[in-house]
This record gives C-alpha cells, structure tokens and sequence, in this order.
C-alpha cells in the first residue's frame, strides 16, 4: 500500500489518499472502510445518451464519484473490494443521492474521509504501508568483506544495509591485519542488524553464506552480546537460522529461502505467531483458569485491574457498524498498550482468527490470577436467575 496524502485535524477528523499495490492491500482497505465514511475513487458507470434523432444508446464511462459508504462486499478468494453508496458530490454523469457500487482497483488511487480517525484505524494504515511490517523474515547474506541486511516481504527483498569492508589477505605468519579488519567488518555487520532489523515484527533472521563464514560470524556476535550484555539480541537468539548460500550478493538469498529447512520455518510466520498466542490461552484456560479470561465484560473487567498481560482481539470487532460498540474495542486496545500489555489483532481470514473468534473475538492473558472477578460474575448470575 501506498501512502499519498494524510489530512487530519486535531480532532482527528480528515482524509487519507491511497493507492493499493498488492491483493493483500484490498484486505486492509477492507478493515479501514466503515459504513457512514465517503469514498472518493475512479469508476465506471453505465451511461445513457440520447442522438439528436431521438435514438437512446448507452455508454460505459470512466468518471471519478464520490459515496457515502452504505454497504462493503469483500471476496476473499479473489481479494476484490465492492463498496455501495450514494452519490454525495455533483457529477455530470450521476445525480446527488444517486446509487452506485464502486469495485476499488489495484494501483488506482482512492480518498477515504472519515469524521473519527481512531488509533486502530492508523496503526492499520501504518502497517500496510510500511514495508518493515508485513517483513516477518530478515535475512544477512555474506561473504568475507560483503554483507547484504535485508527484508523479505510477502512481494519483495528489501536490502536495509551494504556493508563492504577491504580485508587484507593472510600472510605467511602474520594473520593480525586479516584478523583486525574481518573484526571490524562483523562489528559493521552486528551494528547494520541491530538498526534495521525490527525484532518485535521479525520472525526469523537468516544468516546465508558460504563456507563457514556465516558460524563465525555468529560465533563473534553472540560473544560481543554475552560481553557488552546485549539482551535484544541475546533474547533474540532462537531466531538467528544459518543457511548455505553461494556468496554474499543478494541474489544468492533466494538458494537461501529455497533450503527446506528455512521453508518449514518461515511456512506463514506471522500466522504462526497467532497460533502460539492462543495455544497459550488455551493451556493457561487449562492450568490456571484464573488468568484467562474471554468475553469483552470479563476482560473489560480484568483490564480494570491493570491485569492484562496479552490481549487477543480479532480485527472482525473493528468492523462492527455500531460505532459505540466498535469505540469501545479501541478504546480496550489503547487501554491495555497504556498499561504496558502486548496487543495482537488476529485476521480473521487466519485459522487462529476463526479460533479466536468462536470465543466471542476477545480474549486476554492475564499477568497475575484475578479469582474475584469470575465469582463476581458467578454472583451476580446466580442473583439474576
């Protein structure tokens, strides 16, 4: 996705210009579209003319209107987007009010109005159009003296770094200067990895080389960490994966992505990522009754307490056409990101989504045991009945 323009006001209220490039780019548009918005885009539209002899024919023509959202259709086989509405800006081809259904195009620009632009909302468009976000696999490719830091998206490798140090060859009994500079080519390495590598979104991390290039260099960087006590890449030392590649160029990444053991790691790592979380509510649902908690009034309740840890929210509740009921999942969102609590919107096109949402959408970790809250509930049930 790409960004063109962002107008809003102080009170949030404004516009944003888009341009979707991909197939998943229709399943975000999808997410930020509510009924009551208006939608200004390029469309065709059926119109009838009439000769000078009294003949009515018809033409299709490309005009550009403007909806007030009434209805959106989402075919998620084909990732295509219909949004019905009425006409609300003069045209010469359609009256004002007049109905119209617009199929949003791939790389065709559209403008999305909205009287409340609320965090949610952004963060979507965040995401969608930086590629760091949708790049859950980051991959060095080196040999001695070249490095390539890049991200591989669903679309495309983008390289973040080139690093390129001149190491001197060995000579016969005397190896310092080799050493010194092949030292300061993994430190440029190690410093290249840790400023453009987002471990919050990275899954994995591959290391590609020939030779053995790619252990010693991990040999080198896990020490540095170990000595100078860097624990975002000492924590993140599960995701570093060495694989063989034929030099240090990028297009020898792709003999790296093909090596089954990276395919069976990297098989859908943001989803994977969704299946862990729920998997662990479901054993602390098993194990500890008390620090899982589903159903927006129980976790509402939970959050009161300042007790989530995780919060599980599947992006179908944002969709909500009651703006009430969708104001009150944002504000439990930005209400638990306040408190230090991890959010994950589970897409509900996902199988962990439909999982999720089959407990009510919402669900929460909690970070200590709150016992009161279900006797409450209990309480209060058992007086109603």
């Amino acid at each position: 996705m790409k960004l063109v323009r962002k107008d809003l006001e102080k009170d949030n209220a404004g516009q944003v210009t888009l341009i979707p490039e991909e197939p998943e780019d229709m399943w975000h548009t999808y997410n930020l579209l509510q009924v009551g918005d208006s939608l200004r885009a390029s469309t065709i539209r059926k119109v009838q003319t009439e000769s000078a002899t009294g003949s009515v024919g018809s033409n299709r023509i490309r005009t550009t209107l403007t909806l007030c959202v009434e209805a959106i259709d989402f075919d998620s086989q084909a990732c295509q987007l219909r949004v019905k509405g009425t006409n609300i800006q003069e045209n010469e081809y359609v009256k004002m009010g007049a109905y119209h259904t617009i199929e949003l195009e791939p790389n065709r620009q559209f403008t999305l109005a909205k009287k409340q632009w609320d965090s949610v909302v952004l963060e979507r468009i965040e995401q969608a159009c930086d590629p760091a976000w949708s790049a859950d696999v980051a991959a060095v490719v080196m040999q001695e003296g070249l490095a390539h830091v890049c991200l591989v998206t669903p679309s495309m490798t983008l390289t973040r770094a080139k690093v390129e140090v001149n190491i001197p060859r060995k000579r016969k009994g005397n190896c310092s200067q080799h050493d010194r500079a092949l030292e300061r080519f993994y430190e440029q390495v190690v410093q290249a990895i840790q400023r453009h590598i987002n471990f919050d979104v990275v899954k994995c991390v591959l290391v590609a080389s020939p030779g053995f290039v790619r252990e010693q260099f991990c040999d080198y960087m896990f020490q540095q960490a170990v000595k100078t006590d860097n624990k975002l890449l000492l924590e993140n030392r599960s995701k570093f994966l060495q694989v063989h590649s034929s030099s240090g160029h990028k297009y020898a990444l792709k003999e790296a992505l093909c090596d089954p053991a990276v395919t069976s790691r990297l098989s859908d790592t943001k989803a994977a990522g969704e299946v862990k979380a729920l998997d662990d509510f479901y054993k602390m649902l098993q194990h500890e009754p008390d620090r899982a908690f589903y159903g927006l009034k129980h976790v509402e309740k939970a959050n009161e307490a300042m007790a989530i840890d995780t919060l599980l929210i599947s992006d179908e509740l944002f969709r909500h056409q009651d703006v009430a009921t969708r104001a009150r999942y944002v504000k439990l969102v930005d209400s638990v990101r306040e408190n230090m609590g991890t959010v994950r919107i589970f897409s509900s096109l996902h199988v962990s989504g439909e999982q999720l949402g089959q407990l009510t959408g919402v669900a929460a970790i909690l970070r200590f045991p709150v016992a009161e809250l279900s006797d409450q509930e209990d309480e209060s049930s058992s007086e109603e009945d």
